[in-house]
C-alpha cells in the first residue's frame, strides 16, 4: 500500500491502535532515535579538536566521517535479519553500539581506536534503524508520510544538537569528558525493551525478492539517496573545518551545524505533509534544486547572514527525509524493513564513499573547492528524481 493511497482512502491522520499505549510507543522510539542520531552524529562538531588530539592533518577529515558512516552500508543486511527474527532487539542493541562508541570517543589518541570506534557507532546506527522505522510503520496507517517525518525528526534534533552540546563539552571541560552527552542513550536502552513495538519474525511464507524487477527503481534510489546523503555528510563535514581555518571558534562552527539541523526538522515534516498532498515528485526536485543554491552562500558569507543561510538550507536537505524512506520500503513490498535500510544505511553508505573522494579536494588551507563540488551534485541529483516510475513517486 503506497502512501498516496492510503491518503485518498483516509485522508485522516490516526495511529494503528488510538490507545495511550501506542502513542507512548512511538514517542519512546522518536526518544531513542533522537539519542542514537546524536550519539552516531556529533563528530563533525569536535572534528577540528579531534583532528588535532591525533596528530592529523585537515584532508584526514573525510576519512573519519566515511570511517563513521559506511557502516551504515549494512542497513538492508540488518533489515533483512530484523524482519527474519523479529522483536525489538536490534533497535535496543543499535541505540547501546552507538553510545556506547559515542562515550569512548575523546578518550583515545590513536588513530587506529579512533577509527574502530567510529566502525562501532556506524554498525550500531545500522542496527537501530530498520527495525525502528519498521516498527513505526507498524504502528502508523493514513498519512504515513507525516507520522514517519515525525519520527524522524527526533534523529534530525539529536543530529543537530549533539554537535553543539559535543563542542560545549570538548571546549569548556575537554575532549575526555565527551562520555557525559552519552549518559542519556545508555540510560535508555532499557525502555526501548519494554516501549519499543515487537515485529513478529517472518515464518518463511513471504514472498521472494523480485530483485529484476526492482533493479530500475532501486539505481536510481541509490543513486538519488547517494549524492544526497554526500551533500549532507559533505556540509556537516567541512563547514566546522571552513570556520576552524577562518579563525572561527569550535563552538560556532558546530552552531552552524546545529542551525542547519535543527532548521531542517521544518523540512523534514513540511517534506512528509508535502508528499502525501502533491506528490513525491515535487518533493524530491525541490529538495536536490533548493539545495545546490543555497550551499554556496554558506560556505561563502559570514557574520549573521550564514546563519540566515543555514537556516534556509536546512530544510531544503531534509524535505526528502520520509520520502526515500517510503520509497524504499515501496520498492520491496517483500521486505519494508530491507527497503527502508537501503533507503537510509546503503544510500548513506555510498555518500559515505563519495564524500571519502571528495575530500581529497581540500587543502590545508583551503576548503571551498568541496562546496562547489557539492552545489553540482546536488543539482545533478534531480535528473534521478525526474527519471523514478510514476507509481512511486505520484
Amino acid at each position: 500500500m503506497t502512501t498516496t493511497a492510503s491518503t485518498s482512502e483516509r485522508p485522516g491522520v490516526v495511529l494503528e491502535s488510538s490507545s495511550g499505549e501506542s502513542k507512548q510507543r512511538l514517542l519512546a522510539l522518536t526518544w531513542a532515535h533522537l539519542l542514537n542520531d546524536g550519539a552516531a552524529n556529533y563528530l563533525p562538531g569536535v572534528l577540528p579538536a579531534v583532528l588535532v588530539a591525533v596528530d592529523e592533518p585537515i584532508r584526514l577529515a573525510g576519512v573519519l566521517v566515511a570511517a563513521l558512516t559506511i557502516g551504515q552500508a549494512f542497513q538492508p543486511a540488518a533489515g533483512w535479519i530484523a524482519d527474519r527474527v523479529g522483536g525489538r532487539w536490534m533497535v535496543a542493541l543499535g541505540l547501546f553500539m552507538s553510545s556506547l562508541g559515542g562515550a569512548l570517543l575523546g578518550v583515545t589518541h590513536s588513530l587506529g581506536v579512533l577509527i574502530v570506534l567510529l566502525l562501532l557507532i556506524g554498525f550500531g546506527s545500522a542496527f537501530f534503524h530498520p527495525q525502528a522505522l519498521a516498527g513505526v510503520r507498524s504502528m502508523l496507517r493514513g498519512r504515513q508520510g507525516l507520522f514517519t517525518s515525525l519520527f524522524l525528526v527526533g534523529g534530525e534534533l539529536g543530529r543537530g544538537v549533539w554537535p553543539t552540546a559535543a563542542s560545549l563539552v570538548a571546549a569548556n571541560l575537554g575532549l575526555s569528558y565527551l562520555w557525559i552527552i552519552a549518559i542519556p542513550g545508555l540510560a535508555t536502552v532499557a525502555l526501548v525493551f519494554r516501549m519499543a513495538p515487537k515485529l513478529p519474525p517472518s515464518r518463511g511464507t513471504r514472498a521472494a525478492i523480485r530483485w529484476k524487477e526492482h533493479r530500475r527503481p532501486l539505481a536510481l534510489l541509490l543513486s538519488y539517496r547517494g549524492v544526497r546523503a554526500l551533500t549532507t555528510y559533505g556540509v556537516v563535514t567541512f563547514i566546522p573545518i571552513l570556520w576552524h581555518l577562518r579563525g572561527g571558534s569550535l563552538v560556532s562552527g558546530a552552531s552552524i551545524i546545529t542551525t542547519i539541523i535543527v532548521a531542517g526538522v521544518v523540512g523534514n515534516v513540511f517534506g512528509g505533509h508535502l508528499a502525501d498532498r502533491f506528490g513525491r515528485r515535487l518533493v524530491l526536485v525541490l529538495s536536490a534544486a533548493a539545495t545546490a543554491a543555497l550551499i554556496l552562500p554558506v560556505a561563502y558569507l559570514s557574520g549573521a547572514a550564514v546563519w540566515i543561510a543555514a537556516g534556509l538550507l536546512g530544510p531544503a536537505l531534509f524535505l526528502t527525509a520520509s520520502t526515500t524512506v517510503l520509497i524504499g520500503q515501496d520498492i520491496f513490498p517483500e521486505n519494508r524493513s530491507m527497503g527502508s535500510g537501503i533507503a537510509l544505511g546503503l544510500g548513506n553508505g555510498i555518500g559515505a564513499v563519495l564524500v571519502l573522494l571528495v575530500g581529497f579536494l581540500v587543502s590545508d588551507v583551503d576548503v571551498t573547492a568541496v562546496f562547489w563540488a557539492l552545489a553540482g551534485l546536488s543539482l545533478a541529483a534531480v535528473l534521478p528524481a525526474l527519471a523514478f516510475p510514476k507509481a512511486l513517486v505520484r
